[in-house]
């Protein structure tokens, strides 16, 4: 799965952390939904194989962000992954796919608006 790697090992949560990544502990954990609940989902595409996974999550009406920079040295395999989440996001779901930085993208389902900043002047 594009979240976590397989061989990743939790060491359980230090006294004194900060901060706990959930993901990395629990990385299976039932999440109960309430109405109008959304989950923000992060994941790691290490190749188009994970694509699926993640756009099961935003037809779900989940938010996604998606780190892609292991997909960067590979070309050809970036354009399609790319392709693919936003013909599904933006022409499929009427959502929408945003870019942050330069290695990842937020896909947001068409629940969510973005706000224009333009300030109307009378």
């Amino acid at each position: 799965m594009p979240s976590i790697p397989d061989n990743h090992t939790s060491n359980g949560v230090d006294v004194g952390q900060n901060y706990h990544d959930l993901g990395e502990i629990y990385s299976d954990a039932p999440v109960s939904r309430g109405k109008g609940d959304v989950i923000v989902h992060r994941a790691i595409l290490d190749d188009i194989t994970g694509i699926p996974e993640i756009l099961n999550w935003v037809s779900d009406g989940d938010v996604v962000i998606i780190e892609m920079s292991r997909l960067m040295t590979a070309e050809t395999e970036l354009k399609i992954a790319i392709e693919r989440i936003q013909v599904f996001v933006e022409e499929d779901l009427s959502g929408m796919v945003v870019r942050l930085g330069q290695s990842r993208l937020l896909l947001l389902p068409s629940e969510f608006a973005v706000a224009d900043r333009t300030v109307s002047r009378f």
